[in-house]
């Protein structure tokens, strides 16, 4: 067993505090390999934003849960290495149960999620209870679910939306004492988040459940899942070498930086990062058949990625020179 302070890692509780009283939010990047995990770290450093390293249970599966907790202790020495001075999380993301929310927090992990949302309503609350009690005497943030979101990443899987009942919200913080709250507004997993024909058609997020959720909960820290943009010049790229992305739209950067004044402090963005990679990886290779370094096509990806991290913490999360607050 270990903890987190061990390893050089913060958990998120005082990074959302900040986050709510400067109206931004921490992103919560996922990754599950080690350019994109270099490509985090590179990309939060040059813009001095805090940030949540994320690590759903399939990608732990992928690397090996014991190697997870390695690869945060080194992102945490690569941070200082490169002179960075930011805050590092490293987090469970839609973790489904007890037993594997007990393995990260002995691991190290300095946050977990669980997610309940596909549960009854009182066995959603007494599984984020009975992690909430275990995390919290390790000092370990936990973050829960209220609410189905829709569509596909991993593991993680539901046909459609179900929105948070704002009627709910504060019964279930109260009786969880969960850290932060994920919450569905109309967000979705996966590349295919909505059934449109273009981009123009795309609905707005639910912000008048998240503004009622707010007056419900007040200060009390906000998280949407679910939100990558799906930029559709890596959608063209990834169709114009080889793939099939056909009216793949993601959730419009405007309606991200607006919920971040609605009081979401944290913004979870996965897909994105797979894009990119898969973009890069795609155009590389065709462009040069003759060449079969990793380090070539793997390094190309993770500059990209590095550039779009940049981009998203100063345009959109506004969580660039965040750090120096925390």
């Amino acid at each position: 067993m270990v903890s987190f302070k061990d390893l050089g890692l913060s958990n998120t509780k005082k990074m959302f505090k900040v986050a709510q009283e400067r109206k931004f939010a921490v992103p919560g990047y996922n990754y599950s390999n080690l350019e994109q995990l270099q490509a985090i770290i590179i990309g939060c450093g040059e813009t001095n934003s805090p940030v949540i390293l994320q690590n759903s249970p399939a990608a732990g599966e992928y690397a090996n849960r014991a190697m997870v907790r390695y690869l945060g202790e080194g992102a945490v020495a690569m941070a200082k290495n490169l002179g960075y001075n930011i805050p590092i999380a490293l987090h469970l993301d839609h973790g489904n149960s007890f037993e594997l929310a007990k393995i990260c927090i002995d691991k190290g992990f300095s946050s977990v999620m669980f997610d309940g949302s596909h549960l009854d309503y009182e066995e959603n609350i007494n599984i984020t209870k009975k992690i909430v009690a275990y995390a919290h005497e390790k000092d370990v943030s936990v973050e829960a679910e209220l609410g189905v979101i829709a569509g596909i990443e991993e593991h993680v899987e539901a046909s459609e939306h179900h929105y948070t009942d704002p009627d709910q919200v504060e019964d279930f913080v109260n009786q969880t004492g969960c850290n932060s709250l994920a919450i569905a507004i109309g967000t979705s997993h996966g590349a295919y988040k909505f059934k449109v024909e273009k981009e123009e058609d795309i609905p707005e997020l639910r912000f008048d459940i998240l503004e009622e959720v707010r007056k419900r909960l007040g200060k009390f820290p906000i998280v949407l899942h679910g939100s990558s943009s799906i930029p559709q010049k890596y959608a063209k790229i990834i169709n114009e070498y080889g793939g099939s992305l056909s009216k793949a739209f993601g959730i419009p950067e405007a309606q991200l930086k607006k919920a971040t004044q609605y009081g979401v402090c944290k913004i979870n963005i996965a897909t994105d990062s797979r894009m990119v990679f898969t973009a890069m990886i795609r155009k590389y290779l065709a462009e040069h058949p003759d060449q079969i370094g990793p380090r070539k096509y793997l390094g190309l990806a993770r500059q990209e990625l590095i550039d779009m991290i940049k981009q998203r913490n100063k345009e959109v999360l506004g969580s660039a020179d965040q750090a120096k607050y925390i």
